[in-house]
């Protein structure tokens, strides 16, 4: 409970600190004051103090420490990024409600079989939302909101040509309304539009995969942005009718990006700052939800080939995404299943958007996967693909040392 100690203080500062301090000021300025001039003229020096305080503590500090969202001036045409200050007091109400969870980073093997069926069919998807609290980093806790309790959520993977239901429920212990926007989806709000749910609601869609590629889903709840950046999105594959070629192993990444008022590595629980996602100045660049979520998880062996499907939850950032060591044998840039390019180092995965990378393990080693903007690897986007087998040394011959990269 100390974290969430932290934030009570944290929020206790924030908002009532400069307060605390124009009234500490007003009581020696009337102190002094007192000395020289009469009650009532103390008393009216004191009383302009503050006023003129609050008159420039009001619209400056206090949206900021409250962060209420008819404060924060935006042009968008849905409500403003920033939570408003009753959201705060629901949170500490309803903070015993909220599932714990150990892990928040979805395991990047968690991706379903290729299809092997030849014909169109049904399929029935089912995705929980839910509000839950985990680490970011060590002692970095965050109120992810997630698709399934993890991030990125459930990796889903249909054929061209599938009708798919597809019911979106809201676990009751949520504090928000949420829905689900499919990239994938011809219709209103790409799904959105027919799935706004309140906690403890379900809502049911049916639509055709017209298109084969990948694609992203999100939480198209407003503010869309902030939920998106709390963790609500994933990617929806929709495999050709010829296929894809086959492969030995298959990852799932998806980057995202985390707006934090504490500063890098701030312990305890963390405020989500609207004005520094309105910015574009994420505290957080990780891949698959926390810091180090990809340092482990990920093993392939010389001789075999593997694909990853990279998702860009965004909602600010491009990602450079690039494999150390390895080269991209083929790519499908922008999630286009059907026009590849090949020898590719380093691919452009835009906010809302992904790829695919394919590329042969043809040497022993650790491969790090990362955003090529290089700052972000100490804000969390990387990760390690671990390959094991024996060396060829017509292909590289070194004495390989540690921390050995670009």
């Amino acid at each position: 409970m100390l974290w969430l100690f932290s934030l009570l203080s944290y929020i206790l500062v924030q908002t009532l600190g400069l307060v605390i301090a124009f009234a500490a000021a007003a009581v020696l300025l009337y102190m002094i004051l007192r000395r020289f001039h009469s009650r009532l003229m103390t008393l009216l020096f004191c009383a302009v103090f503050l006023g003129i305080s609050v008159f420039f503590y009001v619209p400056n500090g206090l949206p900021r420490g409250l962060d209420y969202a008819s404060f924060r001036t935006t042009y968008g045409p849905s409500i403003s990024p920033g939570l408003p200050f009753g959201n705060v007091i629901q949170f500490f109400l309803h903070f015993g409600q909220f599932e714990k969870v150990a892990d928040i980073a979805r395991d990047p093997n968690d991706v379903p079989q290729p299809i092997a069926r030849t014909a169109p069919t049904k399929v029935h998807v089912d995705i929980t939302a839910k509000e839950v609290i985990s680490e970011m980093a060590p002692g970095v806790y965050i109120n992810y909101w997630t698709f399934g309790g993890k991030i990125p959520g459930p990796f889903i993977r249909v054929r061209e040509g599938d009708t798919v239901e597809l019911t979106l429920y809201n676990d009751p212990t949520s504090l928000h309304h949420h829905s689900i926007d499919l990239h994938a989806v011809t219709g209103p709000g790409g799904g959105a539009a027919a799935t706004m749910v309140a906690p403890g609601e379900s809502k049911t869609i049916t639509f055709k995969a017209l298109h084969a590629g990948l694609f992203v889903y999100h939480c198209a709840e407003p503010n869309v942005a902030n939920h998106m950046t709390h963790g609500m999105y994933g990617l929806i594959l929709v495999e050709p009718k010829e296929g894809l070629p086959k492969v030995d192993k298959e990852f799932y990444v998806m980057q995202g990006e985390f707006y934090t008022t504490g500063s890098l590595g701030k312990k305890g629980l963390q405020i989500f700052d609207a004005a520094k996602m309105l910015d574009g100045q994420p505290q957080y660049i990780v891949f698959n939800g926390r810091t180090g979520a990809l340092a482990k998880g990920m093993d392939g062996g010389v001789g075999e080939t593997v694909r990853v499907y990279v998702g860009n939850g965004g909602v600010n950032l491009d990602s450079n995404f690039h494999v150390i060591g390895e080269i991209f044998d083929t790519v499908y840039p922008e999630g286009a299943l059907r026009n590849p390019i090949h020898d590719v180092q380093t691919t452009i995965v835009p906010a809302g958007g992904a790829a695919a990378v394919e590329f042969d393990l043809n040497y022993p080693g650790n491969y790090p996967f990362v955003d090529h903007a290089l700052a972000r690897l100490d804000r969390g986007a990387w990760g390690v693909l671990h390959i094991s087998g024996t060396p060829d040394p017509s292909i590289f011959q070194g004495a390989i040392q540690m921390g050995g990269g670009h």
